[in-house]
């Protein structure tokens, strides 16, 4: 089993979570069960650097999954991709 960083990407200029959008993040979450490492927590203060596109940091979780396209199974269920916001997928290299 591996570890996979969720990045949670929000639109540049989109509006903060309804209270509807905090309890859907807040099921999905859940609904990981014991897959999810790390809730993560949202990002409030930001700053960029290089190429960062259109979207903005929103927040982060760690998860276990079996394989890259597992975890991304996982991140397809991610309510911020409704509200044109995207999930990074990326697979954490231990380096000890």
């Amino acid at each position: 089993m591996s570890t996979f960083l969720f990045s949670y990407r929000s639109p540049q200029n989109g509006a903060p979570p309804s209270p509807e959008g905090i309890a859907a993040w807040g099921a999905w979450l859940e609904s990981m069960g014991p897959r999810l490492v790390d809730r993560g927590n949202p990002v409030s203060d930001r700053q960029t650097l290089g190429n960062c596109e259109d979207t903005r940091l929103g927040g982060y979780s760690l998860v276990n999954a079996e394989s890259l396209e597992a975890a991304v199974a996982l991140a397809k269920g991610c309510p911020g991709l409704e509200n044109g916001g995207g999930v990074e997928v990326g697979a954490l290299t231990d380096m000890s």
